[in-house]
């Protein structure tokens, strides 16, 4: 069953995002840029999870975060993984 909050909540902050986005002087570029950032985040922490021992599984949510936050929502979740 799909949870209608959870789809809410992921369309509000992809309206943040887009609108904060359209403020900048290339837009796309911006988006891009932040996409990019935190999916490489993401491939730099599982090719050195062994090293260190911080992972994050990579699923729907996580991939949302990454590409939608870029690396402050990356820095979100494994600040929520030691906290929880």
């Amino acid at each position: 069953m799909i949870n209608w909050w959870l789809l809410g909540a992921a369309g509000i902050c992809l309206l943040v995002v887009g609108r904060c986005a359209a403020h900048q002087r290339h837009p796309i570029r911006s988006l891009l840029a932040g996409a990019l950032c935190g999916l490489g985040t993401l491939a730099v922490l599982a090719l050195l999870a062994p090293v260190t021992g911080i992972s994050l599984p990579l699923n729907r949510f996580t991939g949302f975060v990454a590409v939608v936050l870029g690396l402050p929502g990356v820095t979100t979740l494994l600040i929520l993984q030691l906290l929880l």
